[in-house]
């Protein structure tokens, strides 16, 4: 991994920590799993899982460490690993797709993050279905996130992809 991808995934992290804080007003509704997806369809399953990492631990400094932190690195890291492999297997995956992905991924994020409760009480479906309105408010915020950081986080990608012949180790 080159300088210029290490500080490519450093202002992705950034962008997703300060959307992280910006939005914690809105339960739930934050560009970190956008983000997250978008760099794992682009940039890879390993970018996508440094990344996961990065934004939870930076994130969680400002908003609270807990029980859940173990829990979101897991989720969206498989989220990143999926959308890694989704990338790597399509060369060109269509935008709608896309954002279908983010909307599973609310859901499922949700489910691994209810799985925390259920290490705690042991009672896992009463509170994921209390959940599900937050999972909803989470699937919509994604689809929006995505629609909104394709264009500017595509060009971003294209840029990395030609520099990236260019720079020499």
């Amino acid at each position: 991994m080159n300088t210029y991808k290490l500080t490519l995934l450093a202002l992705l992290a950034a962008l997703a920590v300060v959307g992280r804080y910006a939005f914690q007003f809105f339960p739930n509704v934050q560009p970190i799993t956008a983000v997250i997806i978008l760099t794992g369809i682009f940039l890879g399953p390993v970018s996508s899982v440094i990344l996961s990492v990065l934004v939870v631990f930076l994130s969680n400094m400002l908003l609270g460490m807990g029980i859940w932190t173990v829990w979101q690195i897991i989720s969206w890291c498989l989220i990143g690993l999926i959308a890694g492999i989704i990338g790597i297997t399509w060369k060109k995956v269509p935008l709608l797709f896309i954002i279908f992905f983010s909307v599973f991924s609310g859901y499922f994020y949700g489910f691994i993050i209810s799985l925390t409760t259920s290490q705690v009480t042991g009672h896992f479906w009463p509170y994921y279905l209390a959940g599900l309105p937050f999972d909803t408010a989470h699937a919509v915020g994604n689809a929006l996130f995505t629609i909104l950081l394709y264009p500017l986080l595509h060009v971003l990608f294209q840029r990395y992809s030609k520099n990236r012949f260019q720079i020499k180790p």
